[in-house]
């Protein structure tokens, strides 16, 4: 029952909010069966199939609101939990900033769903497995990865008309290669909507060549270096990230409150303003082939094709409906994907083209340090090499930095070509003077 049709959604929706008897009711559905294998230490460990389907409703009388949610489906465990959001709502303080239900909204068409990835089987789970723990202990290397395909969909109706639905499938694979030395390590993550561009041997091949080539590493000094970001180091699919952690900050309000490095001074925020390198495009388009994405938001709001930045200028903020009303602004949502556009070049090119720098598989465990500067500190991991004249020169120990988007992307000297991390597409790049501030003797 987790895959509902667009109709079979309609049907169990409509009768939920013919149960209401609250002034405005949002109902939710969402399912899906996500299938995965994980292994470690060259050995399978787990490997299942879960199949979900929830309802959540939430409830208004006025500005009290109440959510309730179920995985029930009977006539009775529905209309139960109508019930419950409308006792929770009438229990509930007024909230100032409760809006109503959006009337019928228009969506844009989105093919996110592909058979290829509805038809995984166990036996296609278990040879992604396959390739990577064979060649790894063929290499005497060890290795631990998780991939994870879901099939899902999500629909929205309320008591004004508004009804959505999208369904989608996506496959996301990430392995870690480790020598037996303990002294090298290596990364490799991708992600697609039609898994059938998917080769797992090629991928796990990577991770297994770097956990190789990072093998008894040498310390260099911290400080101020040329680096080469590769995607995976410029957006993490699990970490927080320094790209990320700047596109996420693009919220309307926290600028136009002073609290957000997108405030301006004097009051107001920074659309207009050049904040980057006149290089960096970044948008989001939730048509786009490769990271299809739903063409609403959690409440119904309609995702467009926006530009975020455009050759270093702030284009837009998100809006949130109650911010956007008292400001007389358009209510803009979060996207589901973003793309920032790049070249052709390749990351061992931008390698060809480096007299002397460091070269970044990854960077994890990355935090906040100052909102206002958009600073951070995080570790490199899984490889971190020396680049001497073009050429990979040496593995080096990990380091710490320091550093803020806005300067790295301010002191940017290359781009390369886009590629899919998780439900984003980012190019690897190469700036200048990028802030290391202590080694590490993590691996």
């Amino acid at each position: 029952m987790a895959i509902l049709s667009k109709s079979e959604a309609e049907a169990i929706l409509k009768k939920v909010i013919a149960f209401s008897k609250a002034d405005d009711i949002d109902a939710t559905l969402s399912g899906g069966l996500e299938g995965n294998i994980r292994y470690a230490r060259n050995t399978v460990s787990t490997s299942g199939l879960q199949d979900t389907l929830t309802l959540s409703v939430q409830s208004r009388f006025g500005k009290k609101v109440g959510s309730a949610s179920t995985n029930e489906f009977d006539d009775a465990s529905l209309e139960a939990c109508v019930r419950r959001s409308e006792e929770l709502a009438k229990l509930a303080p007024d909230n100032p900033e409760t809006m109503p239900s959006l009337e019928p909204q228009s969506y844009l068409e989105v093919k996110g769903a592909f058979e290829s990835t509805e038809n995984i089987t166990p036996e296609f789970r278990a040879k992604v497995a396959e390739d990577s723990i064979v060649p790894a202990a063929a290499k005497k290397v060890i290795a631990a990865g998780f991939f994870n395909d879901n099939t899902a969909f999500q629909a929205l109706m309320n008591s004004r008309g508004l009804f959505g639905y999208y369904k989608f499938t996506v496959a996301d694979f990430s392995v870690t290669m480790r020598t037996e030395d303990g002294t090298g390590s290596g990364y490799a993550v991708r992600s697609y909507s039609d898994v059938s561009k998917f080769n797992s041997a090629k991928a796990s091949q990577i991770a297994i060549d770097k956990a190789l080539m990072s093998r008894n590493p040498r310390a260099i000094e911290p400080g101020k270096y040329t680096v080469i970001l590769e995607p995976a180091a410029l957006l993490s699919t699990v970490d927080a990230s320094l790209l990320g952690g700047m596109l996420f900050a693009m919220d309307a309000r926290q600028a136009d409150e002073g609290r957000s490095f997108f405030s301006k001074k004097g009051g107001g925020n920074k659309i207009g303003e050049q904040i980057v390198d006149e290089r960096v495009t970044v948008y989001a388009d939730p048509q786009h082939p490769e990271i299809p994405a739903a063409p609403f938001a959690g409440d119904g709001r309609p995702r467009e094709k926006m530009m975020l930045i455009e050759k270093g200028v702030v284009k837009n903020l998100f809006y949130s409906r109650y911010w956007a009303e008292k400001q007389g602004k358009k209510p803009i949502p979060p996207p589901g994907g973003i793309i920032m556009q790049g070249t052709n070049a390749s990351v061992e090119d931008l390698i060809k083209d480096t007299k002397k720098g460091i070269l970044v598989t990854r960077l994890w465990y990355i935090r906040p340090v100052d909102p206002q500067t958009l600073l951070f500190t995080g570790l490199t991991r899984d490889g971190t090499f020396y680049i001497e004249n073009g050429k990979i020169k040496y593995p080096i120990k990990n380091f710490r930095f320091n550093e803020s988007p806005i300067i790295m992307l301010n002191n940017l000297d290359a781009i390369g070509k886009p590629e899919r991390i998780g439900n984003s597409l980012v190019p690897p790049i190469r700036v200048r003077d990028f802030t290391f501030t202590s080694l590490s003797d993590a691996v």
